[in-house]
């Protein structure tokens, strides 16, 4: 009985503290807030859209006259049920909360002057700005944009991927600017989901990125051992066997910075040019002893 219940609570989601609701708040707000700017300041003023929902709204807007702030919520609100009802409680509140932020946002903004009226500036900082918004609001377990979580209810049963479906949208929707602002816009707005798509991906991943590093050796413990002390990097032994020849072999795995890539690579080759050595980018590391020690 007493194990089923700590089976039970194991099982549980715990609730977040108050330090951190406050905070994932705090940088939900400024994310949508930088959404907001990104449109109302840059890119909506030169006809220039992005994809999903926002891209729809700010088409609809245009055609209707309807305020872009009303278009976003209205437009996403369904989804919100949506993500309720598939993804959670917590990531349906916040994408609400973030959803809110922005269109208020637009709305406070829709007066203030652009800072350009040339198109590509706009969509190169237009487009920095609106990823780096959506990027801290998908970060902090949000979403600003509603085909995602349509997306991710297809992909149940269609043979695509979430990132496929949510390209397949978006190209439907970007292209059909091209019939409302010309097909100058429409490349201008390719060239603004380009950037924001990259930028969502440096702002969730960081500029320092993190690798992790497999290499099987002869001279496992040797290596470990010059990794901890040259690189100041901690490594784990991990058992394996050879598929082939089953023999029993000695993995080690550590996680080291971008920087450090090359020094890894010297330090195995000084000790062991034969050595098997495989390197892959990690999109987050948490907990652990991943701080790195001094190197004497």
């Amino acid at each position: 009985m007493e194990q089923n219940v700590v089976q039970t609570m194991g099982r549980q989601h715990k609730k977040l503290s108050k330090v951190k609701v406050l905070k994932r708040a705090i940088l939900i707000f400024i994310g949508a807030a930088f959404v907001a700017i990104g449109l109302e300041v840059f890119l909506v003023p030169n006809n220039v859209i992005d994809g999903g929902v926002v891209g729809v709204s700010i088409i609809l807007s245009y055609l209707t006259s309807v305020p872009l702030g009303a278009l976003l919520f209205l437009l996403n609100l369904p989804f919100f049920f949506l993500g309720y009802k598939q993804i959670g409680k917590t990531f349906a509140l916040s994408t609400l909360f973030g959803v809110a932020v922005m269109s208020v946002g637009t709305t406070l903004l829709h007066s203030i002057e652009p800072v350009t009226d040339d198109p590509l500036l706009a969509s190169v900082f237009g487009g920095i700005v609106l990823g780096i918004g959506v990027g801290m609001v998908i970060r902090y377990g949000g979403s600003l944009d509603g085909t995602e979580i349509l997306a991710i209810m297809f992909n149940k049963q269609l043979p695509f991927s979430v990132g496929q479906t949510v390209m397949f949208f978006n190209i439907f929707i970007l292209g059909s600017a091209g019939f409302v602002f010309g097909w100058d816009r429409t490349m201008y707005s390719l060239i603004a989901y380009f950037i924001a798509f990259k930028t969502i991906d440096i702002t969730m991943e960081g500029f320092d990125e993190t690798k992790a590093a497999w290499i099987i050796s002869e001279q496992a413990e040797e290596l470990g051992d010059a990794i901890l002390n040259r690189l100041g990097r901690g490594v784990t032994y991990l058992n394996g066997e050879g598929a082939y020849t089953g023999d029993n072999k000695k993995v080690i795995f550590c996680v080291i910075t971008r920087l450090e890539e090359a020094k890894l690579k010297s330090i195995v080759e000084d000790l062991d040019e034969g050595a098997f050595l495989a390197v892959g980018n990690l999109h987050e590391v948490q907990g652990g002893r991943f701080k790195k020690r001094d190197i004497h």
